[in-house]
């Protein structure tokens, strides 16, 4: 895929995905403004996280992206792909209903399995109310499986910007549902929150995933694929012997994510118990990631998920050569706004966080800025690792990525706990971001040494000199802004809301700014090409 189609693809969805994460984030905002960051706030992100995990893990590839180059394939049989496609959209689909069923069933033991700390003495509140969220929540389970799917079937058919831009209804519909819940209930807690108030909220956020997955539905219909229910397991034999592992791939994470929000929970319920009024639990790890995933989701996925039909197709067709090339341009463009954006986080964290936060407390939101530049080491070596792993499903191999998830998720786990066992409870969370990064510091060269069967070794030596001036230019531009923002105690000072809109205005216009010009003066193609792509696009536009 030449450098300017894959741009031109890869920045329709950009934008949708821009949005899309701004648009979320106001959610978040008003959310935590509703709700709090302690425990009301984690009874809720607890309820929500297992359909959510679920959406984060199959959009970012781990579950459907294996059916990519399969639909690929079946474009080329005599009925055009329809009958493959239709039977994996029934099967799935029908499977996730199962699975919701079950899930409402078993409620009360899925919240002792994600938050058994709720189950403590004297949170029997917390526990019902995380049990009731959970039952509202879960429908979401079918309706994002239906959208990942449609989804996949719209990219295969070369259909990229639907799937970034259908979030933002759903991101519409929450903030409608939530600005209006607080306006009429501005103050609720544990001890407050009604019956009526936990099915506005739980039926609001599950009403909005409805509307994102129907959505597509059009969208796959113009894109000439007619899907009509149909049953049985004809020509899918091959798909889920590869999804077999997948999702083996996803229960390894399903477990690693299980253990963040166990220790977020212990942390918040003892630094409860001990008089610690701060929301240091899910909620704050929660939303720094959040942030955190925002460059990555714009350039990082945007740009692979537009590539994988290509490099699956380059892999089709035995071009090895080409795959690696392709697989280390798309490393290098990646990390033309990821460097830069963990430096920015790594620095600025609590000042975003407090900016962006405004409607709680001060020092919870400065607390979630310390998770945020905890969680910012490890977002390079994430984004690197979503692009091998996309390449592993381009070769439809699912079975050696799991070893790579599995090595980043028992570092990640060990950690966990120890910091657990170590910290104050206060902390722990931070240590959770700290666990996070370095587990996928260590598991990207896990995951290079992996791929290497497919296109021989892929050295680190082969992008680290680009990324490293990258750094230096990050380094560069921002050291001195974050020096100023020191010495004048920006964080956490008493000034006014529009000063601090003001102070992060000028970290980001100063930081941006200095940034282009110390990568122009470092000769980063990357940087160069890409402004270079945007001026063109903009004077075609005009």
């Amino acid at each position: 895929m030449k450098e300017r189609e894959l741009f031109r693809a890869s920045s329709v969805m950009a934008v949708g995905t821009i949005i899309s994460r701004i648009t979320g984030f106001i959610g978040g905002v008003i959310l935590i403004a509703a709700l709090g960051t302690a425990l009301l706030a984690d009874a809720y992100n607890v309820a929500n996280t297992m359909p959510n995990i679920l959406y984060n893990l199959l959009v970012g590839g781990a579950l459907t992206a294996i059916f990519v180059p399969q639909l690929v394939r079946a474009f080329d049989d005599v009925d055009g792909g329809h009958l493959f496609a239709s039977r994996l959209v029934t099967t799935i689909s029908a499977i996730l209903l199962v699975l919701v069923v079950i899930g409402v069933i078993f409620a009360p033991q899925l919240v002792y399995v994600y938050a058994p700390s709720f189950s403590s003495p004297g949170f029997e509140s917390e526990r019902e109310i995380a049990i009731a969220f959970t039952r509202y929540c879960l429908p979401q389970i079918f309706f994002l499986g239906l959208f990942t799917m449609l989804g996949q079937i719209a990219n295969a058919r070369g259909s990229f910007a639907p799937l970034m831009w259908a979030p933002i209804a759903n991101n519409l519909v929450v903030i409608l549902v939530f600005s209006a819940f607080l306006l009429k209930w501005p103050s609720v807690s544990v001890d407050s929150i009604t019956d009526l108030q936990i099915q506005i909220l739980g039926w609001g956020t599950t009403a909005g995933i409805v509307i994102q997955a129907l959505i597509l539905v059009p969208v796959v219909k113009r894109s000439g694929i007619r899907i009509r229910p149909r049953w049985g397991f004809a020509g899918l034999g091959k798909s889920f012997s590869l999804a077999g592992w997948t999702l083996v791939y996803v229960l390894i994470s399903q477990i690693g994510y299980l253990i963040t929000v166990n220790v977020a929970t212990t942390a918040a319920v003892e630094s409860a118990k001990v008089g610690i009024a701060t929301g240091v639990g899910f909620t704050p790890f929660k939303n720094a990631y959040l942030i955190m995933l925002l460059p990555y989701s714009i350039v990082t996925l945007s740009i692979v998920t537009a590539l994988l039909p290509h490099i699956s197709k380059l892999a089709i067709d035995k071009k090895i050569e080409a795959v690696k090339e392709e697989l280390l341009r798309t490393i290098k463009t990646v990390g033309v706004l990821t460097i830069p954006s963990s430096v920015a986080f790594l620095f600025f964290g609590p000042l975003i966080t407090e900016v962006l936060f405004f409607g709680i407390d001060k020092e919870d939101s400065i607390y979630i800025g310390y998770v945020l530049s905890a969680l910012s080491l490890g977002l390079v070596a994430f984004s690197i690792n979503l692009v091998l792993i996309r390449g592993f499903n381009a070769f439809e191999d699912t079975r050696t990525q799991v070893r790579s998830i599995l090595i980043i998720n028992i570092i990640s786990v060990a950690l966990s706990y120890l910091f657990l066992l170590i910290l104050p409870s206060k902390w722990v969370t931070v240590g959770l971001g700290i666990a996070f990064s370095v587990s996928y510091l260590f598991g990207l060269f896990i995951t290079l040494f992996l791929f290497k069967r497919h296109v021989g070794q892929i050295y680190v030596r082969e992008f680290i000199g680009q990324h490293g001036r990258l750094l230096s230019a990050s380094l560069i531009a921002m050291l001195p802004v974050f020096a100023i923002s020191q010495f004048f105690g920006w964080v956490g000072s008493d000034a006014s809301e529009v000063i601090r809109v003001a102070q992060l205005l000028f970290v980001i216009v100063t930081g941006s700014v200095g940034y282009f010009f110390a990568a122009k003066a470092l000769r980063i193609s990357e940087v160069s090409g890409i402004t270079a792509l945007i001026l063109r696009r903009n004077k075609a536009v005009e």
